[in-house]
Parts: structure tokens; C-alpha cells; sequence
């Protein structure tokens, strides 16, 4: 599968810092030193049967910004994002809108790759769909079979939680508060039969209706952490730098990889930071495909909103934060736009060196993305003021906004 094109970085003068940044698992914001000089990251896309809304463009936002400040601090970015191409809910919109679900998968990812170019994120290095992601799966799910990790039931394979001694390490749940959202986020607790509540689906037997594989495992299809684990291995190995998704893959979708990598290869930690996004909401709920309360980037980009007064309205929230979705958010975006690039558009102004210190500290400490727009509102307010005699520094400035930000002006 492939990704979407990359747009061109600016080149900046000297070097940024290094990335300082929110780990999930320990509750503390560490250093994240890439130990070979590659940064590796891996970051949960999405399951297409909707694409692309703004709590999507927030998470992805996000981990575009942690590639740029890697790679203004000198550090090559090896990303890597998967596609759930198939599985449960993507089969329930296909049957409910009485389409192919391939076709259906297809075109929202097509959609979704759309919408990324548009915002200028920039594209994993492996783009990679569940489905051709089988070939990985299937030893990595014989060898937890083996080892005694895994069993089968009725045809189906589970993975059991209590051969990782380190399950609950990246959530910090207890069992019984996993126990409470399991079943809200895939799992099936009350099936009988399985070992334990929690225990994770790694195999599928074929259903009646539903698409499935033939394969040493029989015919049927992958689970859902599996898939991730499987390509995560595949082209990063054991103890990469970040794990990433929005704060909503804690548990069960994080927790349940890593317990399924330390099993299969006996090695700790799976990753050796885990980062997750805030939530979006409208309405004051949680935007979801079930709630049906999501707005669209393509349909912003159909109205004829600049994308990058999109992505600039994500930009002036921190991304851990959970916030509601407002118009006035999107006024505000594009009212900052349009000062920028008059600030910018000027044939002189005042120096941006500071400007680009300011910037770098911000995003290097926690992606801090609402001290760094702030220390642009004051540029360009000072440009628009008072002007200034260098010339180059509206050149500087703009390189900045568009290298670091993401921001074209």
C-alpha cells in the first residue's frame, strides 16, 4: 500500500533541540534519544469506514510535529503507520450501506491520503494495510502458540494476559478498570471458555459472510493488536522510540501490543515511549463514527476552508489536551492565517533568529504548539508595527512556520 507524497521541509539555520516529550507509561515528560541516530516511530492509522475527522487530523498533527522537530534536530525518521483495512466495524458499514467493503476501505483511504496531503503532514516511510500484513502475522501468531502464550478456542486463537508479566505497565490500570472498558473498546469479556476476561483475539476463525484467509492457522482473519505488533516488528523491531495513537488506544490496543510483542520475542520494552493525543469533541461529546458528531476534513476542504488554517486550528491546542470543536476555532485560525502571511509578505521586518529559538524550545518541550504560535503572533505583530531593516528575515520567518509547523505561507 502506498502513502501520499511528501511535502518539501525548508532547511533552517543551525540545529533544533531534542525532543522532551509525554510518556503515557511513566506519567513523566522524558528526552526521547533515538539510540542509532534513526528516530523510529509507529503510529496506529485508521480503520476506513469514515476518513477523515478532525480527532484523526489532531492525532496525526501531532506525530507530524514529532518527525519535524526530529528531524530539525539532525535525527533521520524511519514511520511507520498501518491501515485496519479490515475488521469488525469497517464489515458492519459495508453491510449497513450495502457496499463492497473493499471498495468501501479503498475509497476512504484514498480519502484519507487526500486529506493528509492537503495538511502537509508528512507520510510514513511504510504505509501498510492489515491484509498484507497476514504473511507476518501468521508465525508471529504460531510462535505465541508455541510458547504457550496463546490458545485456541472453538477454532478462534486468544492470546493470554497472564503470560506477559509486564501487562498494565503501559496503561497503569488495575484489571478490574480494564475489566470496565474492555468490552466498550472490542474486547469480549464474557465469552465463555477463555481464560481470563481480557484475553485478546489474535485469530479469527471465518465467519459466515465475513472475508477470511486460507493459512497455516486456518481459514480466517487477523485480530486487531496483532496487526500493529506484526508491522511495528516487521520494519522497526523490539524497543522503538514512540508509540503513538490518540489517548483512546491506551488500553486495550497499546497495552494488548505490547504484551503480544514481549511474548513473541522475549524482549522488554516493546516501545521504549508511548505518546497519545487528546480526544476531539463537538457537543460536548468525544467525536466517534457511533456518535455520528464529526466534521470532516474534506468536507472543511469542500466549503473552500485553507487547509492550513485547518491544521492551524489544531496547532493552538496542545495535543494532550481533550477540547470541543467550536467555529470559532476555525475563525480564529483563519484570521491568524492572514496575519502571518501580511507579516510575512513584507519586504522587510525584524529579526526572526529569536523567533526561530522560540519556536524550536517550544515544540522541543512537549510538542508545546500554543507557546510557539504565540511567539509568531508576536513577530508579526512586531512586523506589522513597527517593520524592522532585515530582509531576510521574513524569509526566516516563513521557513520556520512551514519546517517546524507545518504551515505553508
Amino acid at each position: 500500500m502506498h502513502s501520499w507524497p511528501a511535502s518539501e521541509v525548508p532547511a533552517l539555520p543551525g540545529q533544533g533541540f531534542p525532543l522532551r516529550i509525554h510518556d503515557s507509561a511513566t506519567g513523566a515528560i522524558r528526552e526521547v534519544v533515538p539510540q542509532d541516530g534513526t528516530a523510529r516511530l509507529y503510529v496506529c492509522g485508521i480503520t476506513p469506514y469514515d476518513a477523515t475527522h478532525l480527532g484523526h487530523a489532531a492525532t496525526y498533527n501531532a506525530f507530524d510535529l514529532v518527525q519535524r522537530v526530529w528531524k530539525d534536530a539532525g535525527h533521520d525518521v524511519l514511520y511507520v503507520q498501518n491501515v485496519t483495512d479490515v475488521d469488525d466495524p469497517l464489515l458492519e458499514r459495508a453491510v449497513a450501506t450495502g457496499q463492497d467493503w473493499t471498495v468501501l476501505a479503498e475509497r476512504e483511504t484514498a480519502l484519507f491520503r487526500e486529506d493528509m496531503t492537503a495538511l502537509r503532514m508528512l507520510p510514513p516511510a511504510h504505509y501498510i494495510g492489515a491484509v498484507e500484513s497476514i504473511p507476518w502475522i501468521v508465525p508471529l501468531v504460531k510462535k505465541l502458540l508455541a510458547s504457550g502464550a496463546a490458545y485456541e478456542l472453538d477454532g478462534d486463537i486468544y492470546y493470554s494476559v497472564d503470560a506477559d508479566p509486564h501487562f498494565g505497565e503501559v496503561s497503569g490500570l488495575t484489571r478490574e478498570a480494564m475489566a470496565s472498558i474492555f468490552a466498550e473498546r472490542g474486547g469480549d469479556p464474557e465469552r465463555p471458555g477463555k481464560k481470563h476476561p481480557l484475553d485478546a483475539l489474535l485469530w479469527l476463525a471465518a465467519r459466515p459472510g465475513e472475508p477470511a484467509w486460507d493459512t497455516e492457522l486456518g481459514h480466517g482473519r487477523p485480530g486487531w493488536h496483532i496487526e500493529c505488533v506484526a508491522i511495528a516488528l516487521e520494519y522497526l523491531g523490539m524497543s522503538f522510540d514512540i508509540q503513538g495513537g490518540g489517548n483512546d488506544l491506551v488500553f486495550p490496543h497499546h497495552e494488548m501490543g505490547a504484551a503480544h510483542a514481549h511474548s513473541a520475542t522475549g524482549v522488554h520494552p516493546y516501545a521504549r515511549s508511548y505518546v497519545h493525543a487528546g480526544m476531539v469533541g463537538l457537543d460536548g461529546h468525544k467525536m466517534s463514527k457511533s456518535r455520528g458528531n464529526l466534521v470532516f476534513v474534506s468536507a472543511l476542504r469542500r466549503e473552500g476552508v485553507d487547509p492550513a488554517a485547518i491544521r492551524l486550528a489544531l496547532l493552538a491546542h496542545h495535543y494532550r489536551s481533550d477540547w470541543g470543536w467550536q467555529q470559532a476555532d476555525l475563525d480564529g485560525a483563519v484570521e491568524r492565517l492572514a496575519r502571518w502571511r501580511a507579516a510575512v509578505s513584507r519586504p522587510d521586518g525584524p529579526s526572526a533568529e529569536a523567533l526561530l529559538a522560540e519556536v524550536r524550545t517550544a515544540l522541543a518541550e512537549d510538542l508545546d504548539t500554543p507557546a510557539a504560535l504565540a511567539a509568531v503572533d508576536r513577530w508579526a505583530a512586531l512586523a506589522e508595527s513597527t517593520g524592522g531593516a532585515d530582509i531576510s528575515a521574513p524569509g526566516l520567518a516563513s521557513r520556520t512556520v512551514d519546517a517546524l509547523l507545518g504551515v505553508a505561507l
